[in-house]
């Protein structure tokens, strides 16, 4: 499960003071972080099968794959250089490594969210319209944050016409329980637990901003550029585990439920989490993705939503404060300040057969 950041700023600073200074080399052992959630959960199949292992010698290296408990520790631990490589979304690759300074890549674009995050309010036919004036509680500072200011947009509002009650997602379910609380905006399997209470709404939810809330595997960018096997091996798994999760068939059946049962819940209930994200089953779809104009419009957004939190360090002056680069050289933001790289040609070598 995604847990987003709380302070994301200080922890980023943290993670500069570290980082800073370090320098990358050529190596032949890394390892990566993931944590709990359904377009992650093939890293542990693939773990678990034995197929990172198998790229991995392919190219005469080693990934260790390291699950962590909670998100926000596992890119901070990422963020501090304890990891090569970790699973998070685009707006915590920036607001967190880049915003604190630490070069990062977006090696595989594994997956969008399309409905797995929304908006529910108490009472039968509502619309987001009538959030107007009503406190929203979600994690603050998260992607669900972010989704709802998106939704806001559609109806004409903004976040001055209400008021946001920040609220652990552990807690989340049980607030929506009690007579206080009269809309959320969550994550799946929370948001299905509370959209499945008799007489409330889902008025928004991430398939109305499709392709904006993105689910990466983030490696250091100094350590791909001096180790391309890692970044080969790691493609090369990823697509493996692909082509098997996606299949019509026992083994693929197999697949989906051990990442059920790994996930903690059964396979139908990890399908209908699989319903609700557009994975990128497909290398070549998602190389078109990550080299589309619209990922450069989502980022924009996403730093834009960023800076007027105060999510990209105290010295940023404007949402451009960190620079951004995308397929094809172009650079969004401060080009002198290139912190975070959507960088497809890995996902293109397996799309075109070349690992």
């Amino acid at each position: 499960m995604r847990k987003p950041r709380l302070f994301a700023a200080l922890a980023a600073s943290l993670a500069a003071a570290i980082s800073f200074g370090s320098q990358a080399a050529p190596k032949e052992h890394f390892s990566v972080c993931w944590t709990i959630y359904a377009g992650w959960m093939p890293w542990e199949y693939g773990d678990s099968q034995g197929i990172v292992d198998k790229w991995a010698k392919k190219y005469g290296i080693d990934i260790d794959v390291v699950q962590i408990n909670d998100y926000v520790e596992s890119i901070n631990q990422y963020s501090a250089g304890q990891f090569d490589g970790c699973t998070m979304t685009n707006m915590d690759a920036l607001t967190i490594p880049a915003a604190g300074g630490v070069d990062s890549t977006a090696l595989i674009v594994g997956d969008f969210s399309d409905g797995n995050d929304g908006i529910v309010i108490k009472g039968e036919n509502k619309t987001l319209a009538d959030l107007k004036g009503t406190p929203v509680n979600l994690v603050e500072l998260s992607v669900s944050h972010y989704l709802l200011a998106r939704g806001l947009e559609t109806v004409g509002l903004a976040e001055k016409d209400l008021s946001v009650v920040n609220t652990s997602d552990a807690d989340l379910v049980a607030a929506f329980a009690s007579d206080d609380v009269q809309a959320v905006t969550t994550w799946n399997p929370l948001l299905a637990e509370v959209a499945a209470t008799p007489g409330v709404s889902k008025v928004f939810d991430s398939s109305q901003i499709p392709g904006e809330i993105i689910d990466l595997m983030v490696v250091n960018s100094a350590t791909l550029k001096d180790n391309p096997a890692f970044g080969k091996a790691l493609a090369g798994a990823w697509y493996e585990i692909m082509a098997t999760m996606a299949a019509d068939s026992a083994e693929g059946k197999a697949a989906r439920e051990h990442m059920a049962k790994a996930s903690g819940t059964d396979l139908a209930g990890f399908e209908a989490q699989l319903a609700a994200t557009r994975m990128f089953y497909s290398a070549k779809d998602a190389v078109a993705f990550a080299s589309s104009a619209q990922l450069q419009d989502t980022m924009t957004r996403v730093a834009e939503f960023s800076f007027a939190h105060g999510l990209l360090g105290e010295g940023a002056a404007d949402a451009e404060a960190i620079g951004m680069s995308f397929a094809g050289g172009l650079v969004t933001g401060n080009a002198d300040n290139v912190k975070l790289r959507f960088e497809p040609s890995y996902m293109k070598l397996a799309a075109d057969g070349q690992l």
